[in-house]
Order: structure tokens, then sequence, then C-alpha cells
């Protein structure tokens, strides 16, 4: 029989506050891009298709680790239909992390673009050059992007709502900062 963790382990932590930063840096990267030809236009294409290769890599590692290690679980008391968004709203969020970049290298490869990384790292093309086929991935990577966005505010407007109002621990499986000790009184 295994344990169930109380906590989430400290490399998976680890990888959510890493991930977190580097996909709000995505999202306003990307915003950035799109609203500008100016000349910081290419430095921000590179950083944003290094990363989005980045994080691909570590989701994949994050769903090993989350299939290996395991999660807590959630407080009994909660209600069965904000159990159900949890675990709906973590599956979008890891569909997202992973559909994401895919999306990008296809529209890059779509449009014949060589897809190269920091570094030199050349990623070679996947899919044959189609101006229907960048389209339609421009259009669903720019269009789910806003929805990642969304999702991912909704995501911080729950962790204030475990944190801040009912303070059932959740946010402390998944706190980057060491868990306060529970005194247990003296007989």
């Amino acid at each position: 029989m295994t344990d169930v963790p109380q906590r989430f382990a400290p490399i998976q932590r680890l990888l959510h506050w890493l991930m977190a930063l580097c996909i709000i840096a995505m999202l306003f990267i990307g915003v950035g891009m799109v609203s500008t030809v100016a000349q910081k236009y290419l430095p921000l294409i590179l950083i944003h298709k290094t990363l989005g290769v980045v994080l691909l890599v570590l989701v994949l590692v994050r769903l090993a680790l989350r299939l290996h290690l395991g999660a807590p679980p959630l407080p009994a008391d909660l209600p069965p239909a904000m159990k159900l968004g949890a675990r709906l709203s973590h599956l979008a969020l890891y569909g997202f992390m992973i559909v994401m970049p895919l999306l990008g290298l296809g529209m890059l490869w779509a449009a014949a673009y060589p897809v190269v990384l920091y570094g030199g790292i050349q990623i070679p093309a996947l899919l044959p050059q189609s101006d229907y086929a960048h389209t339609l991935f421009w259009n669903a990577h720019v269009y789910l992007g806003l929805t990642f966005f969304a999702l991912v505010l909704l995501h911080l407007a729950a962790v204030l709502f475990h944190a801040l109002i009912r303070r059932d621990g959740v946010f402390g499986t998944m706190s980057p900062l060491p868990q306060r000790q529970q005194m247990k009184p003296t007989e």
C-alpha cells in the first residue's frame, strides 16, 4: 500500500512555480509580439519559441512525476462540484500546456519558418508548408492563448479562495514555502 502524499514532492513544487513564471512571461511576450513590428519583435520571437519548447518538455516531465508520485487529496469537505471543477481545470491546464507549444511549432512549420532556438538548436519541420494550415494554427494559437490566460486567472482565483477564504490547506500542498508544523497540545 502506498502512502497518500500530504504535499507535492519538492521537485513537483519547483517545476510548478518555475513553469508558472515562464507561462505568465510567455503570455505577455505573446501579446507583445502581436502588438509590435519594432526591432524588439525578433528577440521576442526567439524567447517565445525557446521558452515554448522548454515548457513542452517540462510539462511532460511534470506529467510523468504526477503519475509516479501522485498528488495530495483534496479536502474531504470540499463540495463535489468544486472537486470536479478542480480536476477538470487541472486537465485543461495540462492540455493547454501541451497544445499551445505544439500549435506554435505547427504554425511555424506550416509557414516554412525554421524553428531555431537559443544556442542555434534547430528543430526540423514535421509539417509541409501550407498557407491554410499556417492560418489555422495561428488563429488557434492566438485564441487558445487568450483562453489559456483566462484559465490561468481562474486558477489564481481558486488559489486565493483556498488560501484566504477556505484556509483548507490546498495552497500549502503546492506552496514553495516550508509548511508550518501543527502544534500538538501538551498533555
